[in-house]
């Protein structure tokens, strides 16, 4: 019997662990089926493993598992299963016998182009339009999001971090008027100020990009500059994105019936001109209202941080406790990601504590409680104090899949509970990635580490003492 083959691609947001979670999930599974298969990761480093077009046209069938845009137009033609990073994880035999057993759609790009006749290209137009309309939209645009904060991050973590390292000379340390001035710390202020400025140009221009590739990235930059300039802020800038990439959209349906020919001049002349003007006109009466709802978000939140840190500690740590890394947990980590831009250090330093946590309540549970666990158990508990330090939530999923509706409730409590210390200790985190890394340019590291203990130990008392339970009805098999 001849093996099938199977090429696969994953990404995440942060494309750091789910990424590579949902590649090893999916191996695993294959090989067990005797299936061949071949995985793509979009990590944060960049596409590694990538897959050739020998192999995908010699492929059976593709499977996404992804919440960033992998360039699914490669799969043109091709069965593909496309599904969330999370359900990669969680059901990889699931997707791989939809390929094995036929049941997978077959895929179609509108912007793919295998000849130059138009008959053919607009039968390929309705397919595509057809398939797309069947897509969960929900999915869709929440991908279109998570490709804008994916690239987005970077700047962020490296622009906060530089300008928090520069106040490490004094806060007054980048005025030359300053008697702290110092010339390293302003240079250090003005690279990282850089760097953080592009934050919501960036997101919007691959929130467009994801939505209508090359064209929409270029209207999508301009957007979210129009966006940022004009104080609208991230709420303008994630705006900015999806408007951008669909008037690319009706652009590219509008000139649709252009000579084949003259494709080069929509593309580099037709689609930015054009593109930038709508985008333009679109965006200019809507910044001044989306400004005022952006300073009223920061003056709601300002007043819950200091007024009822218990209800927002309660909020965000159950959201982020919740799906470790789905769209839950993404909403809350975007929400303090963004914030930073409009330098509001508070928010994010409880959604980072939230995060931190979980992995942790298994670390300590796997120390406290040794004899309730497994040997393989207790080894990934191991390495869960490596990925909670490092802000990587995702080592906590292995051990909540097998008991969700005990698991997850722990997991949800001990974050909030470090959730709201950390507000109630008004500690400020300028990055919104690195975990203990960042501790140098925390302001109130050690309460914050404090808030973050607590709550895991907490949460690994109260999981320890479930699988204390658990173990007199079904002893531990090492």
């Amino acid at each position: 019997m001849v093996k099938k083959k199977i090429v696969a691609a994953t990404g995440c947001p942060t494309g750091i662990a789910h990424t590579f979670m949902a590649a090893e999930a999916l191996k695993k599974a294959a090989e067990k089926m005797g299936v061949e298969i071949k995985v793509e990761t979009h990590g944060q480093v960049g596409v590694e493993n990538a897959l050739s077009p020998e192999e995908i046209k010699e492929a059976d069938g593709v499977i996404i598992a992804a919440d960033k845009d992998v360039q699914a137009y490669r799969f043109h033609g091709k069965p593909l299963v496309d599904v969330p990073v999370s359900k990669g994880i969680r059901s990889p035999e699931e997707l791989i016998n939809q390929i094995v057993n036929q049941e997978a759609s077959t895929y179609y790009d509108s912007d793919y182009q295998e000849s130059g006749n138009e008959a053919d290209k607009m039968e390929v137009d309705e397919r595509d339009q057809a398939t797309k309309q069947n897509r969960r939209w929900v999915h869709s645009i929440y991908k279109h999001l998570m490709n804008g904060v994916s690239h987005m991050l970077p700047f962020v973590v490296g622009g906060g971090v530089l300008i928090a390292v520069s106040f490490l000379f004094g806060i007054y340390s980048a005025d030359p008027d300053h008697e702290q001035y110092n010339e390293f710390a302003a240079l250090l202020n003005q690279v990282g100020g850089l760097g953080f400025s592009l934050m919501v140009p960036i997101l919007a221009a691959f929130i467009a990009e994801s939505i209508s590739k090359r064209p929409g990235m270029v209207v999508g930059f301009i957007g979210g500059l129009l966006a940022d300039e004009g104080g609208a802020g991230f709420l303008g800038g994630i705006l900015a994105g999806f408007i951008a990439g669909y008037i690319i959209i009706l652009l590219q349906k509008l000139l649709k019936k252009m000579p084949h020919s003259l494709n080069g001049l929509k593309s580099i002349f037709l689609y930015p001109v054009l593109g930038i003007f709508l985008i333009g006109i679109v965006m200019t009466p809507i910044i001044q209202p989306l400004t005022s709802l952006n300073e009223g978000l920061m003056d709601f939140l300002a007043s819950v941080q200091s007024t009822n840190p218990l209800l927002l500690g309660l909020i965000v740590g159950a959201m982020c406790g919740f799906d470790m890394g789905g769209p839950f947990n993404k909403a809350a980590y975007v929400t303090g990601t963004l914030l930073l831009s409009e330098g509001n250090l508070y928010f994010m330093a409880g959604v980072s504590a939230a995060c931190i946590a979980p992995p942790l309540i298994i670390a300590f549970a796997t120390v406290i409680f040794p004899k309730y666990f497994t040997k393989e158990e207790r080894n990934a508990g191991a390495v869960n104090f490596i990925l909670g330090s490092t802000h990587i939530t995702e080592g906590a999923i292995p051990f909540a899949a097998k008991s969700p509706l005990i698991v997850l409730p722990i997991i949800m409590f001990g974050s909030s509970i470090a959730a709201i210390m950390t507000y109630m200790f008004g500690v400020q985190v300028p990055a919104p990635h690195g975990g203990f890394l960042v501790l140098p340019v925390v302001t109130g590291a050690f309460q914050w580490v404090l808030s973050i203990l607590v709550g895991s130990l907490i949460g690994a008392f109260l999981y320890g003492l479930y699988r204390k339970k658990a173990a007199h009805n079904k002893p531990i098999e090492e």
